[in-house]
C-alpha cells in the first residue's frame, strides 16, 4: 500500500469513517451532541466543544500548510475556541469540523511518498509523516477523552432524570 494511501485511511478512520480501534470516531462522537451537552462543564476536564475545536485547529493548519502556504498555528492558541452560545454556534463548529477533515484527508491522500518523508516546513518539525502520523495520535487521546466526558455527561443527565 502506498504511504499516502495508508495516512488517508488512518486518518479517516479517527476522523469520520473509522471504527477499528475505538469502535468510533470523531464525528460519530460530536455529531450526536446539542449545543448543551458539547459545552458541559464535568469536573476541571475540557469540554467536548473546547476538544473539536482544538483538533480542528491542528487540522486546519496543517491542511493550510498541504496547500502550500505558512504553518501559522501555535499551540498557546490551540484552546482559544469562540463561545458557543447557540445550537448553530455547535452546528458550526461540527461542520467546520467535518469539512476540514476531508479537506485534510483528500490533501493527504493526493500527495506523494516523496512529498510525505521530505521536511515539514522546516527540518526542526521533522517529515511531513511525522506531523502527520502525531496528528493521528492527537487525535486518538482526545477523541479518548470526549468518549469519557460524553459517559459523564450521559450518567450526569440519568442521575438528574434529564
Amino acid at each position: 500500500m502506498k504511504l499516502n494511501k495508508y495516512l488517508a485511511n488512518r486518518l479517516k478512520e479517527i476522523f469520520t469513517e473509522g471504527k477499528w480501534v475505538l469502535g468510533t470516531n470523531f464525528k460519530e462522537q460530536i455529531i450526536d451532541l446539542d449545543w448543551n451537552q458539547a459545552t458541559q462543564k464535568i469536573d476541571d476536564f475540557n469540554t467536548i466543544a473546547d476538544l473539536t475545536f482544538h483538533i480542528d485547529y491542528y487540522i486546519a493548519g496543517l491542511a493550510k500548510v498541504l496547500e502550500g502556504g505558512t504553518l501559522d498555528i501555535r499551540d498557546k492558541f490551540s484552546f482559544d475556541s469562540p463561545p458557543i452560545k447557540s445550537e448553530q454556534d455547535w452546528k458550526n463548529l461540527v461542520n467546520k469540523f467535518c469539512s476540514d477533515s476531508e479537506k485534510f484527508i483528500r490533501l493527504v491522500d493526493n500527495m506523494t511518498d516523496e512529498n510525505i518523508m521530505a521536511d515539514f516546513v522546516d527540518k526542526q518539525y521533522g517529515t511531513y509523516y511525522r506531523n502527520i502520523d502525531a496528528m493521528i495520535e492527537h487525535a486518538y487521546y482526545h477523541l479518548g477523552q470526549i468518549i469519557l466526558i460524553k459517559k459523564r455527561i450521559k450518567k450526569n443527565s440519568l442521575q438528574h432524570g434529564v
